[in-house]
C-alpha cells in the first residue's frame, strides 16, 4: 500500500467512528499544483486520546498540542485535532490552544492561504475558507489573516515565506513582504536550529539564488548571514569576473547548482566570503588569501548556525580548497593524488565547475582533474602503506613528529610511482636517515 492510500485509510476509519478528518496543508496544496506530495497531515475533531483508542500504533509526539502519529504500512502520518491558538510570548508555541470540532478554525491559525486548504479524499470535497485556490491559482505567498499577527506568532514564518516563494516562483503578496521587513530584526527570537532547516531547506531546494535574493530584499539576510549580506557591491576584475560583483557572482553560483547536498550548497554560498575582508585595489583589484580568510570566516557560520562538526568540516574544506584546480595542471603528481584521495573530492570538482561557470566560464582546469580521476584507480590515488612505525622504531628511530614527517614522503614516493615494495620503502627511510645523520 503506497503513503497516499494510507493515508486515505486512516481518513476512512476516523470518518467510520462519526469523526471530521480531513487531508491538511503541503499535501492538498501539491495535490492541487499537480505534485506528488512526500507526506500527508491529516485534520480531524477527533480528540488525541480518540485518535489513539482507534489506531493500533501510535506516537504522543505532542499530544498538548492534539498531535499524534499514527504508524501505518511503515509511513508516520500526523493526525492533528482541530484547535485555535491565542498568544505566542515564546514566538514559537501557543500559550494556550482550544480543541475545536469546527474546520475553519483549524485553518484561521495556518500560516499562508496555500497551505490552508483541506481536502476530503473520501468525498472528494476541497474546503478553503482562506481563498487558497484562488493564490495558488495567481500563484503569490500571503498569510492567512494579518500578515503582522501570523509572524508574531512565529517569527520563523518570515523565513518559511521565503522558502516558499522561490520554491514555487510565487511572489510574495506586498503586505505580506511589508509586514516581514517590518518585524525581520525580531528572527533572532527564533532558535538557530530552526533558521538552520530553512536555510537548509531553501539551499538544496528549487531556485536558491531567488531564495537569497529574496532573504536580502526582505533584510533578513542581514540577520542571519550578515557575512553573506555584506559581499553585496564588493567588486571584483571585470577581466575574471564580467558577471559583477562577489555577491551577484555567489547568487550565479547558487543558481547553477543541481539538487546539492547541504555541505556543497554552503560551501558555494561562502566559497568567496573572505573576499570582503582581504579586498585591495592598488595597480588591480586583488584578493589576496581569500580562501583562508573565508575558511576561518565560513567555520564561525557553521557554529552560529549549530552545524553538524562533519558538516562544518567539509563547509570549511571546500572554502579552503575551491581555488586548488587554478594550479592542478603544475601540481606534482603525489600533490594531485591526495587531492583526489580527499572524500570530500566530488563534492569539491562540482564546486569548481560551478565557479568557473559563474565567472570565466573557463573549464580546463576543471576537465584536466576530472580526467586524471577518471583515469586513475583507488589504490593510485590511496595506496595501502607499505610501512608502519613499528617499521622505523626497528630501525632505531623513537617515535615523535618525524615519524610522520618520513611516512608521508614514503606515502608521496608511492604516488608518484618511484617507491613500489616494502623493500624500496625501507631503502628510501635508510637514507632519509643517513642525510639526517650527515646533517647532524
Amino acid at each position: 500500500m503506497d503513503i497516499k492510500q494510507s493515508a486515505i485509510e486512516i481518513v476512512k476509519a476516523l470518518q467510520a467512528h462519526g469523526y471530521k478528518a480531513f487531508f491538511a496543508g503541503g499535501c492538498v496544496r501539491d495535490m492541487i499544483m499537480g505534485h506528488e506530495s512526500a507526506d500527508y497531515d491529516i485534520a480531524t475533531s477527533a480528540l488525541p486520546q480518540d485518535i489513539m483508542k482507534l489506531f493500533e500504533h501510535t506516537i504522543p509526539v505532542g499530544i498538548q498540542f492534539g498531535v499524534v502519529i499514527v504508524v501505518k504500512e511503515g509511513h508516520n502520518f500526523e493526525v492533528a485535532t482541530f484547535r485555535s491558538e491565542g498568544g505566542y510570548s515564546d514566538g514559537r508555541h501557543p500559550d494556550y490552544i482550544a480543541f475545536s470540532c469546527a474546520p475553519e478554525n483549524d485553518v484561521k491559525r495556518r500560516d499562508f492561504t496555500i497551505n490552508g486548504l483541506l481536502y476530503d479524499p473520501v468525498s472528494g470535497e476541497t474546503l478553503d475558507y482562506v481563498r487558497g485556490r484562488e493564490d495558488i491559482s495567481r500563484g503569490i505567498i500571503r498569510t492567512i489573516g494579518n500578515p503582522i499577527e501570523r509572524f508574531t506568532e512565529d517569527k520563523l514564518r518570515m523565513i518559511r515565506a521565503a522558502r516558499f516563494s522561490c520554491r514555487f516562483n510565487f511572489p510574495i503578496h506586498p503586505e505580506t513582504k511589508q509586514a516581514i521587513i517590518q518585524l525581520a530584526k525580531l528572527i533572532h527570537v527564533v532558535s538557530v536550529e530552526r533558521v538552520r532547516e530553512e536555510l537548509e531547506k531553501i539551499l538544496t531546494g528549487a531556485n536558491p539564488h531567488l531564495g537569497i535574493k529574496l532573504l536580502d530584499e526582505l533584510q533578513l539576510l542581514q540577520e542571519i548571514l550578515p557575512e553573506v549580506s555584506q559581499m553585496k557591491g564588493v567588486r571584483q576584475p571585470e577581466n575574471f569576473h564580467p558577471e559583477g560583483d562577489v555577491f551577484v557572482h555567489t547568487l550565479l553560483c547558487l543558481s547553477k547548482m543541481e539538487k546539492p547536498a547541504w555541505t556543497l550548497a554552503m560551501g558555494v554560498l561562502l566559497h568567496d566570503i573572505g573576499k570582503t575582508d582581504t579586498y585591495e585595489e592598488l595597480d588591480r583589484i586583488r584578493f589576496n588569501l581569500h580562501e583562508k580568510v573565508g575558511s576561518d570566516m565560513a567555520a564561525k557560520v557553521c557554529g552560529r548556525l549549530k552545524i553538524s562538526s562533519a558538516e562544518k568540516e567539509r563547509i570549511v574544506w571546500l572554502v579552503l580548497k575551491h581555488l586548488c584546480f587554478k594550479d592542478a595542471q603544475k601540481m606534482r603528481l603525489c600533490k594531485l593524488k591526495r587531492l583526489f584521495a580527499a572524500e570530500g573530492y566530488p563534492e569539491l570538482a562540482e564546486l569548481c565547475r560551478i565557479d568557473a561557470l559563474a565567472s570565466s566560464g573557463d573549464l580546463s582546469d576543471y576537465l584536466f582533474c576530472q580526467e586524471m580521476f577518471s583515469k586513475l584507480s583507488h589504490e593510485e590515488v590511496k595506496p595501502k602503506p607499505l610501512i608502519t612505525g613499528q617499521d622505523l622504531i626497528a630501525l632505531g628511530l623513537k617515535p615523535g613528529p618525524l615519524f610522520k614527517d618520513i611516512l608521508t614522503k614514503i606515502e608521496d614516493g608511492q604516488l608518484e610511482g618511484d617507491i613500489k615494495t616494502r623493500e624500496d620503502a625501507l631503502e628510501k627511510v635508510k637514507y632519509i636517515i643517513d642525510q639526517m645523520e650527515k646533517k647532524a
